[in-house]
């Protein structure tokens, strides 16, 4: 049997011409998988083609007073290529309805280039999934230095205690520390090409870390540019699992 979404539904809401919103009864949380091969879409685009597929979907969606069209909330931009294994959305329906009609009503609509992993649903009153994300893990194939060179530099960047950056920000150059964003790095493969696995954090005040300035950063220990051949965002890591 299903779990159910734990609270008591809320009011109803009256808008013009007495129109009258359904309540919210139920979240799902999706698993959800980009292939690299995916058409290049930004972070709005993206927002844009799941909102059609709910449309298509046939769910009993939930829509917020003065929103005509229904509600998916990424737990984290989706960048405009990357492919991506384990990414988290959650959306929200007016009635109780069983996993097997969730997974057939979003399947038959995926956007192109995307794949459906997992729905299970989710306490309604839980804070907001954009909120509860702490951290990304990814895998970076990269060329441009050994792959023993790279384990020592990997090491020498978490003993650092600062790691001084600068990124483009609103047509400016910020300077900032990326040690407080980086929780690990480690060489998984030593290649040819090098892989990488890094966990980034995600912090309210300082923003997010970046796997390309984790790379840059290990390209300026080992004293040459390092290139990117893929990167995979593996998962994003919710604040009761991290580990």
């Amino acid at each position: 049997m299903d779990a159910r979404s734990e609270t008591a539904p809320g009011p109803t809401t009256e808008g013009p011409a007495d129109e009258v919103t359904a309540p919210a009864r139920q979240r799902w949380r999706l698993v959800l998988g980009r292939s690299a091969d995916a058409p290049e879409l930004g972070s709005r685009e993206a927002v844009d083609a799941w909102e059609t597929t709910l449309e298509a979907s046939g769910l009993p969606l939930f829509r917020a007073p003065g929103r005509a069209r229904p509600r998916i909330a990424f737990g984290a931009p989706i960048p405009s290529r990357l492919e991506l294994e384990h990414e988290l959305a959650d959306i929200v329906l007016t009635e109780f309805v069983p996993t097997w009609r969730v997974r057939e009503g979003l399947a038959e609509h995926l956007p192109a280039g995307w794949q459906l992993a997992d729905v299970y649903d989710v306490w309604l009153g839980s804070p907001a999934l954009a909120g509860q994300v702490v951290a990304a893990d990814y895998r970076i194939q990269v060329a441009g230095a050994d792959g023993a060179v790279l384990v020592a530099a990997a090491a020498r960047l978490l003993d650092a205690t600062e790691l001084p950056r600068e990124r483009l920000k609103g047509g400016s150059t910020v300077r900032y520390d990326l040690r407080p964003l980086l929780a690990d790095v480690t060489v998984v493969d030593d290649g040819p090409p090098a892989v990488l696995r890094t966990r980034t954090r995600f912090d309210p005040v300082l923003g997010t870390g970046r796997p390309e300035e984790v790379v840059a950063a290990l390209g300026d220990l080992v004293g040459s540019s390092l290139v990117v051949a893929s990167l995979v965002r593996e998962r994003l890591i919710t604040g009761d699992e991290q580990g």
